[in-house]
């Protein structure tokens, strides 16, 4: 069974969720992940994260947690504040996600959350995809979505592969933990 079969059987059973981490259709950019050092894929993140906020903003504009979950989130990962702050502000977008009525909207919030906590684990990165590619079926449809998916994984998995060429480029600092 392809993705989009998958996702529309998903979607019929009105899961708020159209894929998996384990999905066939991703297992590429999984693999392409476990390759990776931990400042790759938080760079990947927070640019991804950043896609997502700038989004939201446009339809929330007061709103501030999903960019103070992702300004606190590279704080951490620089080493400017610690995790628990960090953790706060991160839990305090997915709860934003819980006040919306949107399920686009409610999966761009928590595809944000899972970018930034890939500070913490890089386990979370294939969390940003599930919940990002969910974000977009619901916004296209079912029947309009395949080209916008396909082209977003393709973007992701550039991004990658970019910062797996660039990470020495970052001109921030990190913290210790991301060294490692």
């Amino acid at each position: 069974m392809n993705w989009i079969d998958e996702a529309a059987i998903r979607l019929k059973k009105k899961n708020q969720i159209l894929f998996a981490k384990d999905d066939a259709y991703l297992q590429d950019l999984a693999a392409l992940f476990q390759r990776q050092n931990h400042r790759v894929i938080a760079l990947w993140a927070f640019d991804f994260a950043a896609e997502s906020v700038a989004k939201l903003v446009e339809h929330y504009p007061a709103e501030k947690r999903p960019a103070e979950g992702l300004k606190a989130a590279q704080n951490w990962a620089a080493g400017h504040i610690k995790m628990r702050l960090a953790q706060r502000k991160i839990l305090d977008c997915h709860a934003f996600a819980k006040e919306i009525d949107c399920k686009e909207h409610i999966a761009a919030c928590h595809a944000i959350g899972q970018a930034c906590s890939v500070v913490h684990t890089v386990g979370h990165a294939m969390g940003y995809p599930v919940y990002d590619l969910t974000s977009i079926i619901l916004r296209l449809g079912i029947k309009n979505c395949l080209q916008a998916v396909e082209q977003r994984k393709q973007a992701y998995i550039d991004r990658l592969l970019y910062w797996q060429n660039h990470v020495n480029d970052y001109e921030g600092t990190w913290a210790d933990f991301m060294l490692k």
